[in-house]
């Protein structure tokens, strides 16, 4: 079929989507794949699928988990700094952290990442976030799609996804069925915000026209930007070590849905979480939002983490040693309270002294 020089002729670059940039982008990455490479994991990007052999990866007889999840509008404020560098670990965190509280060993990961238009000098600090992700969870970056979209989305946005699986031997999963009354909660501190309330951070910063660029309000070290970016801690090798320990009987990520609503998914229904608001330091942060937004306690810690990323369950003899091996991982551990027999009606969460200590 021939093309009629009288008419114009239509490419697909032309209608917004660059394969040639693609292609390039593929390259760019291929070394930070690459340096994340672990037993199990071989493959080189570029091909239609990827393979992970658990066997290799010294797994006996395991159990695969998956987890996936975004970033959320936390990407917003990445894009409006032009910082792409650390919303890959967000990206990673999010998922791995899932797969850790089941007591498993990510594995590998798969992102996904799309845009209107393809900026490679972007999408390659954005790959480069992930890879550190990876590294830091001990798990292999074995593939990814990225979507040119003209019209879905405005010029310089773009969206996160990802996806990981991870294995635990069937002996080592965590189950909620090893509770009970009496056991003790520890809390891992974050990092920020990781991942959740952003919506409102973002309401709260055009609401009184605050700038990125000018000092945090409440670290005058850094900008207000980089304090909200900061990105979500990872807690996979801290967490498996205590695990394979023996010392942690249960862990819930710390996400959406705060204190309140991330808890009560690792307990079973005949007991409750009494956590003494006086445990642990409210970080400075959360202390402005809470301020500057005149959010109320309980709003507050069903928002965001509150400084704590990630609540780990240990039997009250286990508390010592639990926490020597966290610290050593360079956790910072505040016993935040106890495992209690629940009645009909009650709570999961029952947060003492909470308004008197976050409204002094």
């Amino acid at each position: 079929m021939k093309t009629d020089s009288s008419k114009k002729s239509y490419s697909y670059k032309e209608a917004g989507v660059d394969i040639v940039a693609g292609n390039s982008l593929v390259e760019a990455i291929k070394p930070l794949a690459a340096a994340t490479r672990r037993s199990g994991a071989d493959a080189d990007l570029g091909g239609f699928g990827a393979i992970f052999d658990p066997k290799a990866a010294g797994f006996k007889d395991p159990l695969l988990v998956s987890a996936t999840d975004g970033v959320g509008t936390k990407l917003k404020i990445a894009i409006d700094m032009n910082r792409h560098d650390m919303v890959g670990i967000d990206l990673v965190a999010m998922c791995v952290n899932d797969l850790v509280v089941q007591g498993a060993e990510p594995l590998f990961f798969l992102d996904y990442f799309a845009t209107g238009g393809l900026d490679v000098a972007a999408a390659r600090d954005i790959v480069a976030g992930i890879a550190e992700g990876c590294k830091q969870a001990g798990c292999a970056l074995i593939g990814g799609e990225t979507a040119e979209m003209p019209g879905m989305y405005a010029k310089g946005d773009y969206d996160l996804a990802g996806f990981t699986v991870g294995a635990v031997e069937r002996d080592q999963l965590l189950k909620a069925d090893s509770l009970k009354a009496g056991d003790v909660l520890l809390g891992l501190t974050s990092s920020g915000l990781h991942s959740n309330g952003f919506s409102l951070v973002r309401r709260l910063v055009a609401d009184f026209n605050l700038d990125y660029a000018d000092p945090a309000p409440f670290d005058s070290s850094r900008s207000l930007g980089d304090a909200l970016i900061a990105p979500t801690r990872i807690y996979v090798k801290s967490c498996l070590e205590a695990i394979r320990a023996g010392h942690i009987l249960a862990l819930s990520h710390i996400t959406g849905g705060g204190l309140f609503e991330n808890i009560p998914r690792v307990l079973p229904k005949n007991l409750k979480a009494e956590i003494n608001a006086k445990a642990w330091p409210l970080p400075p942060l959360f202390k402005w939002l809470a301020e500057i937004g005149n959010i109320a306690p309980r709003e507050l810690a069903t928002t965001f983490n509150c400084g704590l990323g990630m609540v780990v369950v240990v039997d009250a003899e286990n508390v010592a040693a639990a926490t020597a091996m966290l610290e050593a991982a360079g956790e910072t551990v505040y016993p935040l309270g106890e495992l209690a027999h629940r009645e009909d009606g009650e709570e999961q969460v029952v947060i003492s002294e909470l308004e008197e200590t976050w409204q002094s």
